[in-house]
């Protein structure tokens, strides 16, 4: 951000209040929460594009998903279980009342169907 003007506008004076009126003041995690959001999305574009970032980093950092992701530590049962699982089946899992949004979605990270919608 260059300019308070381009968070919400429900927090910009109160981000100038609280940042004494200087931008680069403002705490990644407070702006990333003032950012306005794209129409349909939870999340603002700066916090996408963080996420997408480090998603790499992490996965490549943690030895659960390295060096550790044999059948010693998993046992061939679990390897096989999470090989058949994806994000969809365990949110079905969990909320079976998303089953209309997701029927037609390959990738629960993609956009889903709007249930009732043209």
């Amino acid at each position: 951000m260059e300019s308070f003007e381009e968070f919400d506008p429900a927090w910009v004076e109160e981000l100038r209040r609280v940042y004494y009126d200087e931008i680069d003041r403002v705490d990644l995690m407070v702006g990333l929460y003032a950012e306005p959001k794209p129409e349909g999305f939870g999340f603002s574009d700066m916090a996408f594009r963080i996420f997408i970032l480090m998603a790499s980093r992490r996965l490549n950092s943690d030895r659960f998903f390295t060096t550790d992701y044999t059948s010693r530590i998993y046992t061939q049962a679990g390897l096989d279980w999470i090989d058949a699982n994806d994000m969809s089946s365990v949110l079905l899992r969990h909320f079976p009342d998303l089953l209309p949004s997701l029927r037609n979605v390959e990738n629960a990270f993609a956009p889903w169907s709007r249930v009732g919608s043209r």
